[in-house]
Parts: structure tokens; sequence; C-alpha cells
């Protein structure tokens, strides 16, 4: 079971960033090629992503490269497909095309490279195009398990203003989070969250798009990691509510009854199954800690 809540933005061309990423308590390390490096910076960020890729640390690593418009992605990818990489994310991905082309490519790598696993694609949502395609890019290749939200260029692309209760973002996130439900994959990843000194808006914000039916966060400084993660880890009083639920469901299974109350709530096979959910993520963090 993979627990992905935290997913850490580090800029390919800061070497002391990319090391203290490895120390961090982020889920997954992104090394950056696109927005965080300029084009000058382009070539040596990508030889320090490759070195810190290739390094065996326990980090589960994703790099995100230039996007399908630049001349920089083809080479990003020949540089950086290897062993220690779990995945690449696309940005700017919009449409199922452009997933078909990189998957191609990305066979041929992992053909000539010799390597045995293979390399998960993340499209990053950022335009109407991208919102308006999401099911087909979800479901266009077998390298994509989940797919995230790109906030502030969705924003720009179509000339919304970003707000703090995030109005204007609801229906690109619900969108992303049904396209993926549809398309047989895993809940999707929410944005970037601006304000790094604002820990009770990211929390909020955290906490609403856990609601919405999101799995983790993207976080652009360390100090955000702490809050994505606990606000992603079930409460005590979820897992305890679960807990009763699923022996109260048992109990009534043994005696013929498929539907049973648990504090005046009713509880059939849908809220059962959340439960058990929720218990076997609770055991698998527990897990981790000890």
């Amino acid at each position: 079971m993979h627990v992905l809540r935290s997913w850490l933005f580090v800029p390919g061309s800061d070497s002391k960033k990319i090391e203290k990423a490895r120390e961090s308590l982020a889920d997954v390390v992104i090394f950056d090629l696109e927005d965080a490096v300029s084009v000058n910076e382009k070539s040596s960020a990508r030889n320090k992503v490759k070195e810190a890729v290739n390094t065996r640390d326990g980090k589960l690593k994703y790099v995100r490269v230039n996007s399908f418009f630049t001349p920089f992605l083809i080479e990003d990818i020949n540089s950086i497909v290897g062993e220690g990489l779990a995945g690449i994310i696309l940005p700017k991905s919009e449409n199922k095309e452009q997933l078909l082309l990189i998957d191609y490519l990305m066979n041929q790598l992992e053909r000539n490279k010799n390597l045995k696993q293979k390399i998960e694609i993340m499209p990053l949502i950022e335009s109407a195009c991208g919102i308006y395609n999401a099911y087909e890019i979800a479901r266009s290749c077998d390298r994509i398990q989940r797919l995230a939200f790109g906030s502030v260029d969705f924003a720009l692309d179509i000339n919304a203003e970003l707000t703090e209760d995030g109005n204007e973002l609801l229906y690109a996130r619900s969108q992303l989070v049904i396209a993926s439900r549809a398309a047989g994959i895993e809940p999707p990843i929410d944005a970037v969250y601006l304000n790094i000194k604002d820990t009770g808006g990211l929390w909020k914000e955290t906490r609403f798009v856990k609601q919405l039916g999101f799995q983790g966060k993207l976080v652009i400084h360390p100090n955000q990691i702490q809050t994505v993660n606990e606000v992603f880890v079930p409460s005590l009083q979820e897992i305890e509510e679960s807990q009763i639920i699923v022996e109260a469901y048992g109990k009534a299974l043994s005696e013929g009854i498929g539907v049973v109350q648990v504090k005046g709530k009713m509880v059939d096979v849908p809220v059962i199954e959340r439960a058990k959910k929720i218990i076997e993520k609770s055991e698998f963090l527990s897990s981790l800690i000890k």
C-alpha cells in the first residue's frame, strides 16, 4: 500500500535543496526541471537531477520535466529515465495524444536501458483543455496511476482570479476526482498552496480537498509537509467510528442482516468499504512510524 500525501517540489538546479529533500518527511520528492529552472540552467539542472535520481536513499522520486510545447522535453526524458525514477510529471497535459507519444518514447528507453520497472507518468492538468479531456488523459495509457492539478496556470488560462475560498477552482477539482474514478485510477493530487507562511490557510484548503476526494497535495516548502501529512492521516475519531462500524456490520451479517444502524446512521456496503479503507490506511501509517 502506498500513501502519497505530500509531494515536495525541489528546484533541479539547487544542489543544497536537493540534498535537504532527502531528509524531509515528504512522501514524494519532485525534482523540478520546469518552472523552477531558468533556460540557461536547464542542462546543468538535468545533470544534477540525474545524479539525485540515481542515488539510493529510500525516497520515492519523481521529476517534473518540461512541457510538451518546449524544446527541452525529449532531452529531459532521455537523461533522467533510469532505475531510481518512480515517475515523471508532465506539465500542461492537455490531451491523450501527448501522453501516448511520451508513453511510446519511454517504452523505447526502458527497453534500451533494460529497466525492469515501468515508470509512471503523472499528468499535471493546468488548463481548460486539460480539465475538459481529463477522463481521456487518465485512461490514455497504463503508465498513468493518478492526475495532479495545477491551479495557478489553470486560473490564468480561464481568466479567473485566485481567491482564499477557492470557489473558482471547485469545478476543476471535482472534475479531476470524477474523471479519475471513472477511469479506474487513484484519486488525484491537489495543487500547491502559495502562501508558505499561512499554516492555517494550508490546513483549511488541504482539509477541503481531502473532503472532495483528493489523496494528497503538492507542496513548495518543507514547512508545509507536516500539515499536509497530518490532514491526510485519518483522525482518531474517524478510526474509532470505522472500527465500531466494521464490528457492528460483521455482527449483523452473522445474524443474516445486510443493513445496520450505528449511532443513528445507516451502514451498508459503501459505508463499510469506506470504514475498512480508513482502518487499512491508519494501520499502514502506524507501521511506518514504528
